[in-house]
């Protein structure tokens, strides 16, 4: 099939085709990538029209049940849901790894939603490298919701917050302790907190909302005028997700006004990303440094010369012989 046909039938919401769409855009192949780009131009136009909201959390916080949750939620409300959810990649087959399918089954049974597993590969800050074009396509087969539920909490998750509209964080009992488990930079960009498992541990879960709260209280609000929220929730017993539910909407209208902005922000972030993918490739591909490289990498890792003398002597050789 030729991207028009796959534009057609991701615009007519045909799950087939919205299936192969996704499969074609996460392709790392370079005879598929004039095609993704074809198909992501046609259905460009058709997209920006759902909220958007990434769920990250250490591992064990329980994003996958509470997305399922809050999908649920979302699917009563009468919305259409797309779950990306991005995982551990194999160490053998690079696919992905956890399957998180099997533990959203009954959001994965509703006619109003699909869940897109896709592996992290080598890629950062909790997304995987194709994660904002897969969203594209959701949005373009009329998927009004779109979560991404992130790898898990790093020292950065700026790649999660540049795409999305709402950044929740969960943390899980205990956790709270300066958060020093959660590190500094991802608090600092998330919108809503959400103590989850208060069915574990209430009591532990109280006193994290209170270290929250008073740790938020010395932090910036990352999109004025909306000031971070902490909430408790269970998805086992369901407490609190409606709570949740109507923090989220309070947040989408309280950020509607600046949403556009932001996202024109967001687009010049993957902007200057992409470029240095792609400049990266270019330059590695090309037949002086490839043959230049092995010998480089061999004299840094014995020792003989320094990386930065390396990159030097590369980028030396390269102007000289005009292959920059």
């Amino acid at each position: 099939m030729k991207a028009p046909s796959y534009a057609e039938g991701v615009l007519a919401g045909d799950r087939r085709s919205v299936a192969r769409a996704l499969t074609l855009v996460e392709s790392r192949r370079p005879e598929d990538s004039l095609a993704a780009g074809e198909l992501l131009a046609r259905l460009w136009p058709a997209s920006g029209r759902a909220d958007r909201i990434a769920v990250s959390g250490p591992p064990g916080a329980g994003k996958s049940c509470f997305i399922e949750a809050i999908g649920l939620e979302a699917v009563e409300q009468g919305r259409k849901v797309a779950v990306l959810a991005i995982d551990p990649s194999s160490p053998r087959s690079g696919g992905s790894l956890m399957g998180d399918k099997t533990r959203m089954p009954r959001l994965s049974q509703s006619a109003s939603a699909l869940i897109r597993p896709s592996p992290a590969g080598d890629s950062v800050g909790g997304v995987a490298k194709r994660t904002r074009e897969a969203i594209t396509v959701m949005e373009a087969a009329g998927f009004d919701l779109v979560l991404i539920e992130t790898v898990g909490v790093g020292q950065s998750e700026v790649a999660a917050s540049q795409l999305s509209d709402l950044l929740l964080l969960l943390v899980l009992p205990g956790s709270g302790d300066g958060l020093q488990g959660i590190k500094r930079g991802v608090t600092e960009l998330s919108d809503l907190f959400v103590v989850h498992k208060i069915d574990v541990q209430a009591e532990e879960a109280q006193r994290t909302a209170r270290e929250l709260e008073g740790a938020l209280a010395l932090l910036r609000p990352s999109q004025p005028p909306w000031k971070p929220r902490v909430l408790l929730a269970s998805s086992v017993s369901g407490e609190g997700i409606q709570s949740v539910w109507e923090a989220i909407s309070a947040h989408r209208e309280a950020t509607l006004p600046g949403r556009e902005a932001r996202r024109r922000a967001q687009q010049l972030y993957w902007f200057e990303q992409r470029l240095r993918e792609q400049l990266w490739e270019e330059f590695t591909q090309r037949t002086e440094v490839k043959a230049r490289m092995p010998e480089l990498a061999s004299a840094v890792r014995s020792g003989r010369i320094s990386a930065d003398q390396a990159v030097s002597q590369l980028l030396g050789e390269c102007r000289g012989n005009k292959c920059l």
